[in-house]
């Protein structure tokens, strides 16, 4: 998808703290306020250690990375007139190549835009041809992507490019659509998978809350096969379909949406069924999804293949990026004036299929084992008992800290990070009561209405123990809990000044276990 056309104007709103019972915050968060660029790489920076950033101007949505040579393709949607013309100006194609997920190099625009009648290119995926059905050789990637050359009238549509040189520059198959609009307004972000058992490509296609299934056998012309409804969800973005193999040897498809469910009570990232494909229709194993991220920043996510070095492909482990930003405020970001851009990702993580002690399969996220190559320093602090708050003598702006934490009562505990040197200033990450949570609501961030400051999870309080696996970065936070079964990612803006660390408890003594805390240099 393009983004959503609205506002340019790069305000930094004030936000509104809601804290959570574990976490004292005031009424009001501090306003995100405007200080002189920094130069590159200092200290002042916004500009994350260890996570994708756009290179200057603005980036949203992922596109499904593919193999091409020994090293993953990534492209994005990128909009090199953000600062002139805002989201409205349109997006191109700009590509970063990486063989470990870890580090990426910019290799600039691949797919450009209005170089046709049809204007900027939207999101879709990517594909190898390795058969050549297309026509374009052996091993062409071929590019189908959503364009919208009408706004005004119901014009969204599939589009082809081609490219012959491993993926680098693309050429437009003419400037008529693949696929057409058959007259209804959201019909876009084309995924497509090789489906081999019937030699044949398969595309599933957002249609407002639908995803469309198609048939084709040369990326060219595309037949309807049928679709997969649910409502309540908001409108569907960004589909994604693949197969993964559990961790109990079971084989299932996984059927992924973009989708908003603020509403019910829900997230706004990416939501999944696990169930059945036969080429043509999905059947769900449960009417309601599961979600991939609980937070409020990872959205346009997409999956991919685990290849290896020989180029097979791993069938139970997958990798996932989503862009680290929320439609309701993707202009509200200190980085645009401090250092010239607005855009970041996650980091990748890799995906399994596991089944809980219930029996509901369900999709585990960790990251990507690539960061370990790139780790330069750790800090060993072992286990630490805890009752009340504990100022650790740690400072830092991006790192990772791992630890088990267990107890005997207690009714919270949890993480100040970025904390100012005064102590009122941190986010907080942690377990209160039956749930887990992330918040924010005590920094600056994007969100102005102060509905999105805590996101949560459940938690088994019996258990006495969780797990937490923190990342921190310039400007975001993702945790992963209890080996990845619930994952939180979260923009917020702390100053770059506050690079404290504390560990705190509410109502008893925790002892955070093997407590390790590893820096990053990429």
């Amino acid at each position: 998808m393009p983004g959503q056309r609205g506002t340019t104007r790069r305000t930094l709103l004030k936000a509104t703290g809601l804290g959570a019972a574990a976490v004292a915050v005031p009424a009001a968060a501090p306003a995100l306020t405007r200080q002189p660029p920094p130069a590159p790489g200092s200290a002042d920076s916004y500009r994350a250690e260890y996570h994708l950033t756009v290179p200057d101007q603005w980036k949203n949505d992922p596109q499904r990375p593919v193999w091409v040579n020994g090293q993953y393709l990534y492209y994005y949607l990128y909009n090199a007139d953000y600062l002139t013309g805002g989201t409205t100006a349109g997006t191109a194609w700009r590509l970063a190549t990486s063989t470990d997920l870890a580090s990426f190099r910019d290799r600039g625009i691949a797919v450009p835009k209005d170089t046709t009648s049809n204007g900027d290119v939207w999101s879709g995926c990517a594909v190898v041809d390795t058969a050549n059905t297309a026509g374009f050789g052996a091993g062409a990637v071929v590019v189908l992507a959503t364009m919208e050359p009408d706004p005004n009238a119901n014009t969204q549509a599939q589009y082809l490019y081609y490219s012959t040189d491993g993926g680098r520059t693309f050429t437009p198959h003419g400037t008529d659509p693949v696929l057409a609009n058959p007259g209804v307004k959201d019909f876009r972000d084309p995924k497509v998978i090789r489906d081999e058992e019937r030699g044949r490509w398969v595309m599933a296609l957002a249609e407002h809350t639908k995803v469309g299934f198609y048939h084709s056998d040369d990326l060219k012309q595309w037949t309807y096969a049928g679709g997969f409804i649910r409502e309540g969800l908001g409108v569907f973005e960004c589909p994604d379909l693949f197969h993964l193999t559990a961790d109990d040897g079971t084989g299932r498809w996984v059927l992924g949406v973009s989708a908003n469910g603020k509403d019910a009570g829900l997230p706004n990232t990416y939501a999944y069924w696990t169930g059945a494909f036969d080429g043509t229709t999905f059947t769900p194993d449960a009417a309601d999804p599961q979600w991939l991220d609980h937070g409020f920043d990872w959205y346009a996510a997409v999956t991919f293949e685990r290849h290896g070095a020989d180029g097979s492909v791993d069938p139970r482990t997958r990798y996932a990026i989503g862009w680290l930003n929320n439609w309701e405020y993707a202009n509200v970001t200190p980085t645009i004036d401090a250092d010239g851009f607005n855009g970041t990702d996650s980091i990748v993580r890799e995906i399994t299929l596991r089944r809980d002690g219930g029996g509901t399969l369900y999709l585990a996220s960790r990251p990507t084992a690539g960061l370990d190559a790139h780790v330069s320093r750790t800090v060993t602090l072992g286990d630490l008992e805890v009752s009340g708050t504990r100022v650790l003598d740690y400072t830092g702006t991006a790192y990772e800290l791992t630890a088990e934490l267990t107890w005997d009562q207690v009714t919270g505990a949890g993480l100040q990070l970025r904390r100012s040197a005064d102590g009122s200033l941190h986010v907080d990450v942690g377990v209160y009561a039956d749930y887990t949570f992330v918040n924010r609501g005590n920094v600056p961030n994007p969100d102005a209405s102060g509905r999105w400051q805590e996101s949560k999870t459940p938690f088994d309080a019996a258990a006495r123990r969780v797990t937490m696996r923190v990342l921190v970065d310039r400007t975001s936070v993702e945790v992963f809990f209890d080996d990845g079964r619930y994952t939180h990612s979260m923009e917020a803006f702390p100053s770059p000044a506050d690079t404290g660390l504390a560990l705190f408890t509410i109502d008893g003594t925790v002892v955070f276990r093997n407590t390790v805390i590893r820096e990053f240099k990429v």
